[in-house]
Parts: C-alpha cells; structure tokens; sequence
C-alpha cells in the first residue's frame, strides 16, 4: 500500500488588533463598496511592531503542538515559509525552535520566494517524509507574514498579517496529498518586489496579475496532465476541473479567486476534445461561470475576508476556512490548491480530505482566535502604522503568544505570555 503523506493538522495566529474595511473606505473618501464588493474584503489585520513573523509564527506553532498533543521529539524538521523575514541570515525557523524549546535534533530553515515559500516548505517536508528519510517523524510548516503597504497607498486595502502552522506527517487526517501529480511554472518578472531595507513592498498591480493567470494556466495543465495519466481527472461528461471538490487559490484578495478561477475554466475549455470549435468569446463567457464558483470556490474564502492578505499564509487561511466550514462534509474528497509566489513560481497540487478533518479543525478552534481581537479605529489603526519597525510597544502577551520585546545589540528578543 502506498505510504499517505501530508498535512495532519493546522493552527492559526492572527494580530490582536483589525480595522474594519467600510471605516477605512470612508476615511479615504472612497465608495466602501469599492473595498467590500471589490476586493471581496470585511476586515484587515493590523500588525504592531512587536507582531512580527517571528511572534505570529511562534504562536501558531505553539497552538499546533499543544492544541494536537504533538510529542516534540518526534518532529524532525522545522520550516518556516516567509517574506517578511527578520535577518538576512538568521532564519525565522530558528526564533521558534529557541522560543518553543523544541530539539536540538531537527532539521531548521526558512523558504522564501515570495507567496510561494510556504508551499516550498511543504513540499520540502512532505517529500522528505514520503521517501523515508524522516523514519516515521513528521515536520512542522509554518507560513508566516506580514502584508504592509502603507498609508494611503493603492495597496493598502489589500494589507493583512497572520500566521498558518501546519503538522505534516503520515497521518493526514486534514489532507492527504496526491504525491507525484504537481504542476509547476516559473518565470523571471519583476510583478512584485521588496528590495533589502523596505518595509513596504513595489508592486506593479496589474502586470502581477497578469503573472499570476499565466503562471496558473501552466501549472494547472502540468497537474492536468499528470492527473489525467494517473487516472484521477478524466474528460468526459465534465471539465477536469469540475471533478474536484473545491479549488483553492493564492489570495491577495478575495476577488483575485474569482480571476484565478475564471482562467482555470479557461484552460479546460480552450483544451477540452472539441473544445476548438466553440469561439474564444463562448470559452471566455462560459469560463465566467457564478455556479462554478459558487460551487468550488467561495465558500473557502471567509478568513481571508476578515483578516486580509497573509502572503504566504494566504492559500492556507483558505484552506483553514474551509475545512472549517465543510471538513466533515468534504471527508473523502478531493482538491485542488493553486499556490503562487510573485517573481515568479506558481505551483498545483491536489489531495483527498481526510476524515478526521472535522474533529482537527475543532482543536484549532479559529472561531476564538478571530473573537479575541479589538477592533480599532482609524486614529489608533494610522498610530500603528506610524510607529518604527524596531520600537515595539511594551504590551503583554496572552497566555501561549509570543511578540517582540525589544532589539538590544541587534539581538531581537521576545516575551511569552
């Protein structure tokens, strides 16, 4: 019997503080329905300078392995995907194995390509476990950022920060993910870039989009292709495409799903046997379907309305929402998940749900993670953003979170609640 690997369980972390989108519309002077029907956005964390990646990765960490009685001795290897890193050479991975008190016989790194480091690193554990090395240990993944643009900037709706840990292992009572049948697409574009010393990222919106549409369309046809040879999609009565469950995407912001999976649709009608003798423009307005989004898409979509955009986290809020939403429902099925890092790499992959996945959801209990923020008003959100990288605030972490103290001597230290 072939060995099942992939992801047993999650945990979130998310800023204590948001800013409700309708307040920051009207504050901008701007139609709210730009922000809400627009971007497909309720609510935006608002990181501090003592939540960085290294406290919100730390706290989902910490919730993963306590809320799942994880044995940290038989972790093996320590990921953290990221591209809002802390130092040029000291990695995130190794912040949380210090705060977390986890052993000194793992294996710890950082992944970074923009978006996609958290897939990187999943892929990385899932692939080290599936070929034996890890002799039965399992790995933690945890994708972990903070998404700024700045005040009154094009992009600072779309800002956001928050933090997804995830157990891999040959338990995949979340997802048990169909080794072997990735689809992968690279490309060198400047969509999307921070250089060293930045805060704020540069983006050119709507060539990054552009990147984006072409990268999927030629890593969903890479699984495709694979899928189909393996028997799991075929073509028939229905696009292979429609055979998944539900479809997950990279989200910046919610209504990018919406293009993502208008393309995907393209791609199966552009390709399908016959499919050349319908006209562009039929292809185009049938791949627009609402019923199909209805169906596969949206209803994975709530975490990241109401926290915004996570970089790479953002796929796996996603999937966090979903499976908290539908994991009983779904138990058995299969889905799809379409990760993308600017630059650029996108990559697709499927998996089976597992038929825990209801009951491991429950542990992450996200429902109380999202209820214990403060909503703050607009002064106090401009406060926030206004205030140094490196000058914290002397505020106190909850029972089992982590933020940063202070930097003494360039030393970055952190206080545990």
């Amino acid at each position: 019997m072939k060995k099942q690997v992939g992801i047993e369980a999650l945990a979130i972390a998310v800023p204590r503080r948001y800013v409700d989108i309708e307040d920051l519309a009207r504050a901008r002077g701007v139609d709210p329905a730009k922000f809400t029907a627009g971007l497909g956005a309720k609510e935006m964390a608002v990181a501090d300078p003592g939540e960085d990646s290294v406290s919100l990765a730390a706290t989902a960490a910490h919730r993963l392995i306590q809320r799942n009685g994880v044995d940290p001795s038989r972790v093996g290897m320590l990921v953290v995907g990221t591209e809002t890193g802390v130092d040029h050479s000291k990695a995130v991975a190794s912040h949380v194995q210090g705060l977390l008190k986890l052993p000194r016989t793992m294996r710890t790194f950082d992944t970074q390509h923009a978006c996609y480091g958290g897939t990187a690193g999943l892929m990385a554990a899932t692939e080290w476990i599936a070929s034996g090395a890890a002799a039965g240990r399992s790995a933690i993944v945890v994708c972990s950022d903070i998404a700024r643009y700045g005040l009154n900037t094009a992009g600072e709706p779309t800002q956001g920060g928050g933090a997804v840990a995830l157990l891999v292992s040959e338990q995949p009572d979340l997802l048990a993910l169909d080794i072997g049948l990735n689809g992968v697409c690279s490309m060198d574009v400047y969509d999307f870039w921070r250089p060293l010393g930045r805060r704020e990222a540069v983006v050119d919106g709507h060539y990054s989009i552009s990147c984006y549409l072409d990268a999927l369309s030629g890593a969903y046809r890479g699984w495709r292709e694979r899928a189909l040879a393996h028997e799991v999609v075929r073509w028939g009565d229905s696009l292979p495409g429609e055979q998944l469950a539900r479809i997950l995407y990279h989200v910046p912001f919610c209504k990018m799903a919406r293009k993502a999976h208008t393309q995907l649709r393209l791609c199966d009608l552009e390709d399908a046997p016959g499919g050349q003798d319908s006209t562009p423009a039929a292809r185009e307005e049938a791949a627009k379907s609402q019923a199909s989004y209805e169906a596969q898409v949206a209803s994975s979509l709530g975490l990241n309305a109401r926290i915004g955009n996570v970089y790479t986290a953002s796929m796996y809020l996603a999937l966090a929402g979903l499976l908290h939403g539908e994991g009983a429902a779904l138990a058995g099925k299969r889905v799809g998940l379409l990760s993308y890092g600017s630059g650029c790499v996108a990559e697709f992959y499927s998996g089976v749900v597992g038929e825990g996945a209801a009951r491991r959801m429950a542990q992450a209990d996200v429902e109380e993670v999202l209820a214990k923020r403060e909503r703050v008003s607009m002064e106090e959100y401009e406060r926030i953003m206004r205030l140094a990288s490196d000058a914290p605030e002397p505020l106190t972490p909850a029972p089992g979170e982590f933020r940063l103290a202070e930097i003494r001597d360039h030393r970055r230290i952190y206080a545990a609640g």
